[in-house]
């Protein structure tokens, strides 16, 4: 079986989840979580998405960045040149080094898309409605993602707002 496919993602009440290539809220506790829960796993993200992380990967967490730019060269990161190679090239990675899943961390393009290809997600649903944001997440679909976890979090004292941690599962397909 492959290793499954795991969106990573924020996302306000308005399906904002970032503005001028940032996130519109400072979450720390959630940042914690998202480290503890993604280290050694294959991170799949967009071009744009690798320049919000400072043009770097992130650290302990193999990269493939999906680009046009077949010239792109970044210490530690892996191109392709769409999110089906991507997905493909980490899922190899994690077979090699024993993840349990790889990770998708957006941005929107990307999870425009792998939205339909995702076996689990991951969503902070951040407890605000943020006006001005140019990145979307897309609906969450109940007939194809069923919510298997939820807890809490109030906002701690880094935190801009209380959050949702949730958990999502791909439904079974009918046989």
């Amino acid at each position: 079986m492959a290793v499954p496919v795991a969106i990573f993602v924020a996302v306000s009440r308005n399906n904002v989840i970032g503005r001028d290539g940032d996130m519109p809220w400072r979450l720390s506790t959630d940042l914690k979580r998202f480290k503890a829960m993604t280290l050694g796993k294959p991170m799949v993200v967009g071009r744009k998405t690798l320049d919000s992380f400072g043009g770097k990967p992130l650290p302990g967490r193999p990269h493939v960045v999906v680009t046009r730019n077949r010239d792109l060269s970044v210490e530690g990161v892996e191109t392709a040149a769409s999110l089906e190679q991507a997905i493909s090239r980490a899922r190899e990675i994690a077979a090699a080094t024993g993840a349990e899943e790889v990770g998708i961390l957006g941005g929107g393009e990307i999870y425009a898309k792998a939205i339909d290809l995702a076996d689990r997600l991951y969503v902070t649903h951040v407890e605000a409605d943020i006006a001005d944001g140019d990145t979307m997440f897309p609906a969450i679909d109940p007939t194809v993602y069923e919510k298997i976890e939820e807890i809490f979090v109030p906002a701690g004292e880094r935190d801009s707002f209380a959050t949702r941690f949730a958990v999502y599962s791909r439904r079974s397909m009918p046989k």
